[in-house]
């Protein structure tokens, strides 16, 4: 067996990338500090049932279990971050006003969410708690359309819905448990074959309105057809106003909607969202509103955000030439002052120790300084005296 071998989807980041992934995490952490949100670090791992609490069965099987050797409480390492900043949120902050909130860190998966997925993403994240109005959605999805930009990728869809059509759906048909279960399973998968035979029983209206929320997707246009399409129910037609009101507020941005995008269902309490990006396979930012989190961890909050994973927004980007490294002598005079010099505008310097010639530029290296003529120059590699 290899030692060197890692574990199925997962996997290091060599000097380039990792140099890429961190100039992404500062500048979107600046970014977020600049508009408001606070940098929190929750801990890896923490006992699992506050781990899962308010997120039903959504992250219960993405979620590594072991047993605490203190305690003999059974821990989890975190699948997702937003539930502990919610728990931070309502248990540690306290505050009674708007809460501005963003982080960053590893999550382990015990599966990969696709075939090309890592069980390790880079997740960072953006989160308001204590408004329930439409306004901090506006707000958190502008961000997420500002962190993409920031990152250098363009989003060509922004996919909105809310759950609380389909919830009304299967409160206004009688519909629980496992058929609950599989029709959410056949309209996220948009499995219609399937979706036709678990409806068969189901009374009408809901008959109706569940095989249409597949082809409800597209446009504004979609709302309208929604209006024509789905019960009157105060519920079903207050979100679809909720959905029209982020539309109009969001001129710039590519969106369009999907009723039948129920990705944590049981998590998300309204509106949801997700970022797509041509030529990639699924949603590179998803988010949403979760107002009922905080309310398992002793104080409801109305919350709303999103999360993004840097590994695959990397992936994204073209591979950008950048500058080589400065390699410097060990000694001479006025040598501290040069590299000083040079550091502080922007160059990196490797000190070149002694009995490596010829492979310097395994380090990055390609350029170095030399003296000539009592000044310090930088010249090509290979270029000295």
């Amino acid at each position: 067996m290899h030692r060197w071998l890692l574990p199925e989807a997962i996997e290091d980041v060599l000097p380039r990338e990792a140099r890429k992934l961190e100039a992404l995490r500062r500048s979107l952490l600046d970014a977020f500090r600049l508009r408001g949100y606070d940098l929190v670090i929750p801990p890896l791992l923490e006992y699992l049932d506050s781990l899962l609490i308010g997120s039903g069965s959504d992250l219960d099987l993405r979620t590594f279990k072991l047993v605490d050797q203190l305690s003999g409480r059974t821990l989890g390492i975190r699948a997702d971050i937003t539930p502990q900043v919610a728990r931070m949120d309502a248990h540690l902050l306290n505050r009674e006003g708007v809460t501005r909130l963003c982080y960053f860190g590893s999550v382990l998966h015990a599966l990969p969410a696709g075939f090309t997925s890592t069980r390790e993403p880079l997740q960072i994240g953006a989160e308001i708690y204590g408004h329930g109005g439409l306004e901090a959605d506006m707000e958190i999805i502008r961000l997420l359309g500002e962190s993409l930009a920031i990152s250098g990728v363009e989003a060509t869809r922004l996919d909105l819905g809310h759950v609380g059509v389909f919830k009304a759906l299967v409160e206004l048909g009688g519909i629980a448990g496992d058929l609950e279960q599989e029709l959410l399973a056949a309209l996220q998968a948009k499995d219609i074959p399937s979706l036709k035979a678990l409806v068969e029983g189901v009374r009408k209206p809901v008959y109706s309105a569940l095989l249409a929320l597949p082809e409800l997707y597209g446009g504004v246009e979609v709302l309208d057809r929604a209006h024509a399409i789905l019960p009157h129910d105060p519920r079903i037609d207050a979100a679809l106003d909720d959905l029209r009101t982020l539309a109009d507020g969001l001129k710039g941005l590519p969106v369009s909607f999907d009723l039948s995008d129920l990705r944590g269902y049981h998590y998300h309490s309204g509106i949801v969202f997700a970022a797509y990006c041509g030529g990639h396979p699924g949603a590179i930012a998803l988010g949403g509103r979760y107002d009922e989190v905080g309310q398992a961890f002793g104080r409801g909050r109305p919350a709303t955000g999103f999360s993004m994973d840097l590994r695959e927004i990397l992936r994204l980007l073209p591979l950008a030439s950048e500058a080589g490294s400065i390699l410097a002598p060990l000694a001479g005079e006025g040598l501290e002052m040069a590299v000083t010099e040079l550091r502080q505008a922007g160059e990196t310097l490797v000190p070149a120790l002694p009995g490596h010639e010829g492979t310097w530029n395994e380090a990055g290296c390609d350029r170095q300084l030399v003296r000539r003529d009592g000044l310090w120059l930088v010249v090509a590699l290979g270029d000295g005296d």
